[in-house]
């Protein structure tokens, strides 16, 4: 546990207040944060000078995913977001000496709301009329999608042109040296059914229901930039829009919370860009499968990393259900064009 001792809250304070440019920074309230099964989260009631500011520290977890972007490059794409005006925590500071708290981390403005994806989708008492939250939500992944390899450079996402996802997925396969007859009939599927592909923009990779947080009007803020990298828009679309992040409301293709029509309509609009039905199709199979690896992977962390968490071991027995979706929407003798008809 990482602020769970006095000598790390002072480490912690005296660097903040050299970061801040402040005379004195002192730690109040400190609480580890629920959710976040990557990232440990904690909430800091922090005094600058006389004034009080909520804000979050975000640091490591025990083990993490190794496509997992550093606290500090997080740190830089949540700022480009923040000067964009997409609607993301204040970012405030950055450590990358692990001799402060023994890891890296980041300090940012807290935002109120809540973030649990079943209580998002459930609680209608929350977000708001729920079809402008989905047009909402449409905007924001726009406005996101204007960071492209032409406005902004991030050394650590290499070049937009290198990687193939696909075949990232078959070395990820071979390296869990399994059977795993789903994922393998839907690579197959998704190689032969590949679109041309479309210009590179910097996509979130994780927007989804859960990583948001809503209040009882909307949006507060958007989370969880650990994954974002260069890739087609279609592909954050098609993860928004995917079954595993309905959370249920299988009627509610918009992250479980409302209609593609409202999501589409909010991102066409301002993004001056058409959505096409195939390629979310595509990408939604994609999103399957690469959520499957991810819930394997993290499975892993708790029999072979040593994390022992709840979460963790209910993420790993998700591909079960993952592999249904995945073999539902790939039919034999049905390609693209027939399937997302």
């Amino acid at each position: 546990m990482t602020f769970t001792n006095k000598e790390t809250v002072a480490a912690f304070e005296s660097w903040l207040a050299c970061a801040m440019g402040v005379r004195s920074a002192e730690a109040g309230a400190i609480r580890k944060l629920s959710g976040g099964a990557i990232q440990e989260n904690w909430a800091i009631d922090l005094d600058l000078d006389g004034e009080t500011i909520e804000t979050v520290v975000r640091t490591d977890s025990p083990s993490s995913v190794a496509v997992s972007h550093s606290r500090a490059q997080e740190y830089q794409l949540l700022k480009a977001a923040y000067s964009l005006g997409v609607t993301v925590p204040e970012p405030l500071a950055v450590c990358e000496d692990t001799g402060v708290i023994g890891k890296e981390f980041a300090v940012m403005r807290r935002i109120a709301g809540v973030g649990l994806g079943q209580k998002v989708a459930r609680d209608l008492s929350l977000g708001g009329d729920r079809e402008a939250l989905a047009e909402r939500l449409g905007r924001e992944l726009a406005l996101i999608h204007t960071i492209t390899p032409a406005t902004h450079r991030f050394d650590f996402l290499g070049d937009p042109g290198e990687g193939d996802s696909l075949e990232e997925f078959y070395r990820h396969l071979d390296a869990l040296a399994e059977p795993r007859a789903a994922l393998e009939w839907g690579l197959r599927w998704l190689t032969i059914n590949r679109p041309p592909p479309e210009p590179k923009v910097l996509a979130h990779h994780d927007f989804r229901t859960g990583n948001y947080m809503i209040d009882a009007d909307g949006l507060t803020g958007v989370l969880d930039w650990e994954f974002a990298g260069w890739a087609e828009p279609h592909e954050d679309i098609g993860w928004f829009t995917a079954m595993c992040w309905r959370f249920g409301n299988r009627n509610k293709p918009a992250g479980g919370i409302g209609s593609r029509e409202a999501f589409y309509r909010g991102y066409e609009m301002a993004s001056g860009r058409a959505i096409d039905p195939k390629r979310v199709y595509f990408w939604e199979v994609f999103a399957h499968i690469r959520w499957s690896i991810i819930a394997i992977q993290q499975g892993r962390r708790f029999s072979d990393g040593g994390e022992r968490t709840l979460d963790i071991v209910l993420t790993g027995r998700r591909p079960a259900e993952i592999d249904y979706e995945i073999l539902r929407m790939t039919p034999p003798g049905q390609g693209l064009l027939d399937a997302a008809a």
